[in-house]
């Protein structure tokens, strides 16, 4: 009875605890709505380190009454695009974790599911303006509460892009950050730059296309443009009708999960600004002088540390490959091949890295290569993994894609796989001194050019080589 006595006093106030901080669901509808239509309502989720899990709803006008919002932290805001099944996003959870994860911040998801949920896509566009205003009017209670614009973060998805460029126009550049992740491109591809996303609505606009040949925005809207594996066909995505709903939205929603995966630490993927998707498949794009000593920029979350230069140079288109599932992050190597071929060949190679067990591939299938005796002939290789220890072992299968006609051989005289982030490093390392480059040289083990040289291969025959040091390598 004495202990009741203590604990029935703690239970209370737990109890009430509970009671005012009510976890706050997204707001979850069916086709059924979608059909009649929804009329636009914006929900406040905040998520914070201290309620991970259970999402307070915010106020538009008074801050005070959700003590978890801070107005010292940073603010990521989180649109999502249209909803033709009313249902919420399968990836709001996670999305939110891994943000908090990296970050300490106040994360407001913007559920304005009444609005994008509508079988009718021109309604659901006509409420982005609106959505934006009622995001602007609570932007402006943040910031008479002390919040810095500078330290405001939106994501947008899709329709969502756009409603975070009407909302960065309203404050003539101020945000800090504006991340499109596909912007939607039905009903806006070719209207003027007020009526949509554009590099003017922030302070710095990276903006990330994955399906801009059906649901997403073709050209470029930010200071820096990611179009990963040509902004198209999204590798492991159906590429027929018959796989039902994930052909139409498969694409359209990679650019979020690549985008989640860009806040892990263990995945980094570095693109390249190149003038066409092909001339960057075919190795044309690899220098990176202008972006100084750190290299190309890497995609996703951590671009922001490359703001200056990027906002400086203007605008960037840049091209990447990823894995057809997660992780996505591919390693590039260039591949120079000298023949000895007396007629000129064509081509397809597939190579093989190979460390223990373990093992990486990589095929040049982009567009037959030209094989031309003593001619070096240049690829870049994308490999489905990076192999941490060393390559014991290199398999190549040459193969030309006729069927008709009889089997050729690629006499090979010179063969060197260059992985292209240390040739980064290196040319970063060679700029500070050549005294400083010895020691680093003892220090780190730098993944090291692979060479062989005089053999033949067969067409379909996989041929498997010991790699052996290459005769004009620094290293």
């Amino acid at each position: 009875m004495f202990l009741w006595q203590y604990l029935t006093p703690v239970l209370l106030i737990t109890l009430q605890i509970c009671k005012a901080q009510k976890c706050e669901e997204f707001t979850d509808l069916d086709l059924k709505h979608a059909f009649i239509g929804t009329h636009l309502r914006v929900k406040l989720l905040l998520y914070t380190r201290e309620n991970r899990s259970c999402a307070l709803q915010l106020s538009h006008t008074d801050l005070s009454a959700t003590p978890s919002f801070n107005v010292s932290r940073p603010t990521t805001f989180i649109i999502h695009g249209y909803r033709p099944t009313g249902s919420p996003p399968i990836w709001i959870n996670e999305f939110t974790q891994l943000l908090l994860e990296r970050k300490d911040m106040n994360l407001i998801v913007v559920d304005w599911n009444r609005g994008a949920a509508n079988v009718n896509y021109v309604k659901a566009k006509e409420n982005t303006l609106k959505a934006g205003e009622n995001l602007t009017a609570l932007i402006k209670v943040m910031k008479n509460y002390g919040v810095s614009l500078d330290s405001i973060h939106i994501i947008g998805i899709s329709l969502g892009a756009h409603i975070a460029g009407f909302v960065g126009a309203n404050f003539n550049s101020s945000i800090g950050r504006i991340t499109a992740l596909d912007p939607a491109g039905p009903l806006f591809t070719g209207s003027s730059p007020e009526n949509r996303l554009d590099p003017t609505d922030a302070q710095f606009v990276d903006v990330l296309h994955t399906d801009i040949d059906a649901l997403g925005f073709r050209q470029p809207l930010g200071h820096i443009d990611f179009y990963p594996n040509d902004g198209t066909d999204q590798p492991g995505c159906p590429t027929t009708i018959f796989s039902g709903g994930a052909y139409f939205k498969c694409d359209h929603q990679r650019s979020v999960f690549l985008y989640m995966e860009s806040i892990k630490p263990n995945c980094k993927i570095r693109t390249y600004p190149c003038s066409s998707y092909k001339d960057f498949l075919d190795g044309k794009c690899l220098n990176c002088e202008q972006f100084g000593p750190a290299g190309c920029p890497i995609f996703g979350y951590d671009v922001i540390e490359r703001k200056d230069i990027i906002v400086k140079l203007s605008q960037i288109k840049t091209y990447f490959k990823t894995n057809p599932k997660s992780p996505f992050c591919m390693t590039a190597y260039t591949v120079d091949i000298v023949t000895w071929n007396q007629e000129v060949r064509f081509g397809y190679i597939t190579i093989k890295l190979h460390s223990g067990s373990k093992e990486s591939v990589a095929t040049t299938d982009h567009g037959a290569t030209k094989f031309k005796k003593f001619t070096k002939t240049q690829m870049l290789a994308h490999f489905d993994s990076y192999i941490e220890g060393p390559v014991d072992k290199i398999s190549l299968t040459f193969t030309t894609g006729n069927v008709l006609q009889p089997l050729y051989k690629l006499r090979v005289l010179t063969l060197r796989l260059t992985p292209v982030e240390t040739k980064d490093r290196y040319t970063k390392i060679k700029e500070i001194t050549f005294v400083f480059l010895k020691i680093l040289k003892s220090s780190f083990s730098l993944p090291r050019p692979l060479c062989r040289y005089d053999f033949i291969l067969e067409e379909n025959q996989k041929k498997t080589l010991r790699p052996i040091p290459c005769e004009d390598t620094n290293f």
